[in-house]
């Protein structure tokens, strides 16, 4: 039976090839072939090496590439279909031309003998962590050696996963980023996934609700040596206020708790809400905050972020975690793309940052509409 269904697989593959490219072609492939093997053993050579039971713990696939697929499936059986993707975050419009320009600069220079460039600091180039740290941070405390520049947010939640204990119990908000618990489980922290509930036995799932204007109540939280926290979340949009924050960071060092802050939104606030948790008195002490140039500057593709450590920040023990984050990036990351991080200096620049304020209020502006049409027709916002 699996011969059978082999056969007629790699023929199915062979005639899509002919009709699609090569990339709509291996979707189709991964579509009909994990939808129709599920768990069973595959035909193969099978070695003596078994599988990570974190992974066996994860369930289903990631949301966005899942997200991605049945999109895929139901646009080829409806062509025509009009669809309002509401999946992974991605941007529309294009990088302003101040900045592909700065890249495309920076790209020909390594041609030549003068310009160029081989690897770079693990760290990202310093010049750019200063930049980040006046344009994000000024008056906060954060100098640039704080910052450390990635390949984007996503990739720095799970390098963090790396600073942390095996007991070590991982709170986040409900509902919230699916990185943060698909980290979590990998990094062996979940505890088992529950049928009954949904939800993993380890994890502190933090409910945000409307009639709670989106903020936990962190008494639930007691347990929790991390707290990932997002601001604006993803997905309520929902920011978090200045007492809110306040809130938690009095718990996080009650507690004896390292907040996680996501900011990868914080171009999006209109009104005063913080913008970094380096606002709130104290947070410097209990606070990691990652952050992204993907939604602010449309570098979805382009991929470039940071993540901030600050000194004050310590273990149970005392030991800087500053310290074990430059040995992971050290480690684990070979440094952001100078193509990449040029791209970032010039969003930072006066005439940069103001082109791509032009572009986020072109974002802002199709959310009110949308927001103003949901109110005319009688829905909460």
């Amino acid at each position: 039976m699996h011969k059978l269904f082999t056969d007629v697989f790699f023929c199915f593959f062979w005639a899509t090839f002919y009709v699609m490219n090569s990339l709509s072609c291996i979707i189709v492939l991964w579509i009909i072939y994990s939808s129709t093997s599920g768990n069973e053993m595959r035909v193969g050579h099978c070695t003596k090496v078994s599988r990570s039971v974190n992974m066996e713990n994860l369930q289903n696939e990631y949301l966005f590439p899942e997200i991605f697929m049945r999109e895929f499936v139901h646009t080829q059986k409806y062509p025509h279909a009009r669809l309002i993707r509401l999946g992974v975050g991605n941007t529309t419009e294009p990088i302003p031309d101040i900045i592909t320009s700065s890249m495309a600069e920076h790209a020909h220079a390594l041609s030549t003998v003068q310009g160029y460039r081989g690897y770079g600091a693990e760290q990202g180039h310093m010049e750019l962590r200063r930049a980040i740290a006046e344009k994000f941070y000024n008056n906060m405390g954060i100098e640039g050696d704080e910052v450390f520049v990635s390949d984007g947010a996503q990739c720095d939640i799970s390098r963090l996963q790396m600073l942390l204990g095996s007991n070590v119990t991982v709170a986040v908000q409900d509902p919230s980023f699916p990185a943060y618990i698909d980290s979590t489980v990998i990094a062996g922290r979940a505890g088992r996934f529950q049928k009954e509930t949904g939800k993993y036995k380890n994890i502190v799932y933090l409910n945000c609700r409307p009639e709670k204007n989106f903020f936990p109540d962190l008494s639930t939280a007691s347990r929790a040596d991390i707290i990932f926290f997002c601001s604006p979340n993803n997905p309520t949009g929902n920011a978090a206020s200045q007492q809110q924050l306040k809130q938690l960071v009095e718990f996080a060092k009650a507690n004896g708790s390292i907040i996680v802050y996501d900011s990868s939104y914080a171009a999006y606030i209109s009104d005063d809400s913080p913008r970094s948790i380096y606002e709130i008195p104290g947070a410097r002490e209990v606070a990691i905050e990652v952050s992204s140039f993907s939604k602010f500057a449309g570098f979805t593709g382009v991929r470039l972020g940071w993540t901030v450590v600050p000194d004050e920040l310590l273990y149970a023990n005392g030991f800087p975690v500053i310290k074990d984050y430059n040995r992971i990036v050290c480690t684990c990351f070979n440094g952001a793309s100078n193509i990449a991080q040029a791209g970032g200096l010039a969003c930072l620049s006066a005439e940069g940052y103001q082109a791509i304020t032009t572009v986020v209020d072109y974002y802002k502006e199709n959310a009110k509409i949308i927001v103003d049409t949901f109110r005319s027709l009688g829905l909460k916002t």
